[in-house]
């Protein structure tokens, strides 16, 4: 198959994505979800689903916004470590979950921590993370030095 870039192929479709995104980032905001859970989340969804871009893209933004190497550096075993509080920790589990679609419904993260609000807004979240991941992916967006 040849690499089509799916943005310029269907830009009004690309511009709906674009959209959808803003909307999920202000549900976010309105849900007390800071930016720094954000960018790992999205960095988290990004190594699920292989997506170089985007784990540049939002690492590169983590860093710029605060976020610690140490903490990047371990993300992807998140469970493992102590370096991530509660919210976190559940934030970070819905997204796996999100992502997975497990069968049958894992809610191993689902501690109490995060409010109705966060748990449809990290899950919004995660759900435009996917699409963009696919988005780069299919229309091989190159990562280069």
């Amino acid at each position: 198959m040849t690499s089509v870039n799916l943005g310029k192929q269907h830009p009004s479709v690309y511009q709906s994505l674009t959209k959808l995104d803003a909307e999920v980032k202000a549900a976010l905001e309105a849900a007390g979800v800071g930016p720094l859970l954000v960018e790992l989340v999205k960095i988290r969804v990004s190594q699920l689903n292989g997506c170089a871009f985007c784990l540049r893209l939002h690492t590169r933004d983590a860093l710029a916004k605060g976020e610690s190497a140490d903490r990047l550096a371990v993300v992807a075993a998140w469970w493992e470590s102590q370096y991530f509080s509660d919210q976190e920790r559940a934030a970070l589990g819905l997204a796996e979950q999100v992502t997975a679609l497990a069968v049958p419904e894992r809610r191993t993260w689902d501690d109490g921590s995060l409010t109705d609000v966060q748990v449809s807004a990290i899950s919004w979240l995660a759900t435009v993370m996917n699409a963009w991941n696919r988005v780069a992916i299919t229309s091989h967006y190159p990562v280069a030095p």
